[in-house]
């Protein structure tokens, strides 16, 4: 089980999630399920309005995962995978810090999740 935090301007408060390891659950699923409004236009990784940033919280245990190539590609074309983090998670599969919430799944690690409220916007 794992604890996602969700934060952002537009909420009266953070909202904290329960969500279950193995699911297999996009990180938009997560946050629309429990009310939270993420922008979102296409929902399938190609329009980066559904942009947010991951703070991982369980200290160096963080999970390896491969970013999607439309994910590795909108990243990219809105300067957001600097080539410090592209390298990393090329050669490691480590995340990066900002990601899209239609493409991250959830897995079993306590994360931070800010978001604007605006499309594209983390």
């Amino acid at each position: 089980m794992a604890i996602v935090y969700f934060s952002s301007p537009t909420m009266t408060k953070n909202k904290k999630v329960e969500a279950v390891a193995g699911k297999r659950t996009a990180l938009l699923g997560l946050a629309e399920e429990n009310g939270i409004k993420i922008p979102c236009e296409c929902r399938d990784g190609e329009c980066g309005s559904c942009l947010v940033k991951v703070t991982h919280l369980d200290g160096d245990r963080i999970k390896g995962v491969m970013l999607t190539d439309k994910e590795r590609s909108v990243l990219k074309s809105i300067g957001k995978l600097p080539a410090k983090e592209a390298e990393r998670a090329d050669l490691q599969d480590l995340p990066p810090t900002h990601r899209l919430a239609c493409q991250m799944i959830v897995t079993d690690e306590d994360l931070l999740v800010e978001f604007t409220g605006e499309p594209g916007g983390a």
